[in-house]
């Protein structure tokens, strides 16, 4: 039985009087990619950002290996192996591609701020190797060719394929994807959807919040449904196209009652 990596027990958060997410339980074993999905408003990247550390839940537990980390801090969640990436973009515009890369390093390097303003030897080499894992990581996802690019200069979808490379950077167990196809076309989609699977393949499991069905469908082993907040459904992606609670939500009451 495969170890359980992540698991979240009877999560809460509210905004003021709105229950963005409301007793939200699942587990995440290792090696697989899990999706979650559900219309707009459902408390998809809230219940991501309460995994990430990014707001406290007003109830509940997040657990990773086995260890309690609610209200942890981003840096601290980081650092533990839970990277993520984010809807829109956040590259740092006026770095190169290889900079932005070993920016992701930070969680792994041990040396402080008072080492670096003496330029201890331990910074040049944490720097060089930093600069060779951030390279290794650009040629592992085809991206070796821009590492001297200023990113703001790259094509949306190089852009995006850099800030997953970032979150590689931190050598994490699990990959936290907030909507990784929004913005792409076609053929790009296709190319994440090859690139999931290989980051996959190498050992790194991942949880996708998606819009896209068919991305889901193809590459997830499990799917988390969410309708205002609460978990209407979970199990393969093919249980969750007939849920009829599913069909009702996305299409309609007409439509769940002859599918």
């Amino acid at each position: 039985m495969a170890e359980i990596l992540l698991q979240t027990a009877n999560l809460d958060r509210y905004f003021g009087g709105l229950c963005a997410v409301k007793d939200v339980s699942f587990t995440v074993p290792r090696g697989v990619i899990k999706a979650i999905i559900g219309p707009n408003g459902a408390g998809k990247t809230t219940l991501f950002n309460l995994i990430a550390g990014t707001i406290p839940p007003n109830h509940g537990t997040v657990f990773f290996r086995g260890r309690q980390i609610t209200g942890w801090k981003p840096h601290s969640v980081a650092a533990l192996g839970i990277a993520r990436t984010f809807q829109t973009t956040k590259l740092f515009a006026h770095m190169t591609v290889l900079e932005n890369v070993m920016v992701g390093r930070h969680p792994r390097t041990r040396s402080g701020f008072l080492a670096g303003m003496l330029s201890l030897p331990r910074i040049w080499r944490e720097e060089g190797d930093s600069k060779a894992k951030a390279t290794a990581i650009l040629e592992n996802l085809d991206l070796a060719e821009y590492a001297s690019e200023i990113a703001s200069n790259l094509p949306f979808g190089r852009q995006r394929l850099v800030e997953f490379a970032r979150a590689l950077a931190t050598e994490p167990a699990l990959l936290l994807l907030d909507e990784p196809a929004a913005g792409l076309n076609i053929y790009e989609t296709k190319e994440l959807a090859d690139l999931i699977l290989k980051i996959r393949g190498q050992g790194v499991t991942c949880l996708v919040v998606e819009h896209d069905m068919s991305l889901v469908m193809n590459i997830s082993d499990y799917v988390v449904v969410l309708d205002q907040g609460r978990k209407i459904a979970e199990g393969p992606p093919r249980d969750i196209q007939r849920n009829p609670d599913v069909i009702r939500i996305y299409l309609g009451d007409d439509h769940a009652q002859h599918p």
